[in-house]
């Protein structure tokens, strides 16, 4: 939701007026987010794991920020099919009329106008006829508005990450299982090609057991630093002068979760976390802005480079990154390692012990051709070498021939027409649909949203513990051991 800082004030204080500032700021004034507290709460309902709700002819949405990530929401919607936009909210009035003006342009009926306080979406929640929200608000609103849209009897679908803190997670949990409704993290990436691809592999065991994940999120975001009254980086600046560990992990964790079949057969047991020197936000404060500016006053804690390492109940392990602040091009890493080969992204390549036949055959054509071209070249140069697993295989184009996800071979062209990061934003929104529509289990559930949002409070709380491990709650209850992993649809 785009604020501008009199809104955000006021925001402050109307979210404590209203009596839920605990939920709204738990964990953002020091070093550490002080939320170690692993006393698993009595449960209020049963488990969600799996949950399947009844059928909706049409899926019916409530909308409440549309600002940068929620205006792309709204396009995305207007192009996918069973779905009708009711309402929509945000504090600012002009991002809301065009989001508004964006529906009526696709051929909608034009939805009711919720805006002129930052409470005004509990009014759009008092509607009977939305069936799930779409949240895409500062992060400090995510918990506070995912809670309010299930206690509303909706389902509640929330940008990333869900919570900021363990007791936001754990309130998530206890409100979807008391109310039995879905509370999905809305993790994009889950959906790009690749990691689909990578999962699809997995799946087939072409890694063999897995041992080791990597995952990241570097982006260079200084510039999101002159964002000062709306924008993301009017209010996602603040967070590097209040929390040291990683600030933003799901992107490059999700989907290495789902390859490991966290909270599916394996858990996340514990985090140990440390950060380099937090130097680079400071500088490019002091060379971009005067010197009385607002943004040379803010002490900026969160080291540049955050590295957190999770270790699983089954004794694997994943490291975890953060740096939006290095000069230094964009990773998600999406690495994957097992008993027989690797997945690296950025760049994609492959390297197996014991490919697939059909990959074996490819392996010796190409090996037999670029020792033909050698010896027409005179034999110049080393002599061609034949793939294995000492040697990077950068040609993915042979490997989505044969393991691209049926999601996206059903889904692929059509979401990459449509856009949002490739795609990957357009096909989870279609997804989302079509599994309410078919009465099927969403892929991502409250569980998820908890484990894979967790880790920036307790890597905080590792830092400031000088990098002592801390316990990653079992947010499932035990239902991990038992609750079946994540299927490959089509």
């Amino acid at each position: 939701m785009t604020q501008d800082r009199r809104h955000f004030l006021k925001s402050v204080a109307a979210i404590t007026a209203a009596g839920v500032a605990a939920s709204a700021t738990t964990g953002c004034t020091s070093q550490s987010t002080k939320s170690t507290s692993l006393t698993n709460p009595l449960a209020q309902g049963k488990s969600v794991m799996g949950l399947t709700v009844p059928k909706m002819d049409v899926v019916r949405i409530g909308f409440i920020g549309v600002g940068e990530r929620g205006s792309g929401h709204v396009q995305h919607y207007c192009h996918i099919d069973g779905v009708e936009i009711k309402a929509i909210c945000d504090t600012n009035e002009k991002v809301l009329d065009n989001s508004i003006a964006t529906v009526v342009k696709n051929g909608f009926s034009k939805p009711s106008r919720y805006t002129g306080s930052a409470l005004a979406y509990k009014k759009m929640l008092d509607r009977d006829d939305i069936d799930i929200v779409i949240i895409s608000t500062p992060w400090r609103w995510h918990t506070p508005m995912c809670v309010d849209t299930m206690e509303s009897g909706k389902h509640a679908f929330v940008e990333v990450p869900a919570a900021t803190t363990v007791e936001e997670c754990w309130q998530l949990v206890d409100t979807a299982e008391r109310t039995q409704k879905n509370c999905m993290m809305m993790e994009n990436v889950c959906y790009g090609r690749d990691e689909l691809m990578v999962l699809n592999m997995v799946r087939q065991g072409l890694f063999g057991d897995l041992l080791h994940g990597e995952a990241a999120y570097i982006h260079e975001l200084r510039w999101q630093m002159k964002e000062i009254t709306e924008k993301t980086g009017s209010w996602r600046t603040a967070w590097h002068a209040k929390t040291n560990g990683n600030l933003y992990p799901t992107h490059g964790l999700g989907p290495v979760a789902q390859y490991m079949n966290i909270n599916r057969g394996d858990r996340f047991d514990y985090v140990t976390s440390t950060s380099s020197p937090a130097l680079g936000r400071q500088a490019y404060a002091a060379k971009e802005f005067s010197g009385d500016h607002q943004r040379n006053q803010l002490n900026y804690i969160a080291g540049d480079m955050n590295t957190s390492v999770i270790k699983t109940i089954k004794g694997r392990t994943i490291m975890v990154q953060h740096d939006t602040t290095s000069p230094r091009p964009y990773s998600r890493h999406n690495y994957i390692q097992g008993t027989n080969g690797t997945f690296a992204g950025f760049p994609n390549r492959i390297a197996l012990e014991n490919a697939p036949a059909a990959i074996k055959a490819q392996y010796q054509k190409d090996y037999e051709l670029a020792v033909s071209q050698w010896q027409k070249n005179g034999q110049q140069g080393r002599k061609p070498s034949p793939t294995n697993f000492h040697r990077w295989d950068h040609d993915m184009a042979k490997w989505q021939n044969s393991y691209d996800h049926p999601l996206w071979a059903r889904m692929g062209a059509e979401a990459e027409r449509n856009g949002g990061h490739g795609g990957m934003d357009f096909l989870m929104l279609w997804r989302m649909v079509y599994c309410l529509r078919n009465g099927q289990p969403l892929d991502q559930d409250v569980y998820d949203a908890a484990a894979w949002s967790v880790i920036t409070p307790l890597s905080a709380d590792s830092v400031a513990d000088r990098s002592n491990s801390k316990d990653i709650p079992d947010f499932t209850r035990g239902v991990w051991q038992s609750a079946k992993p994540l299927a490959i649809v089509s």
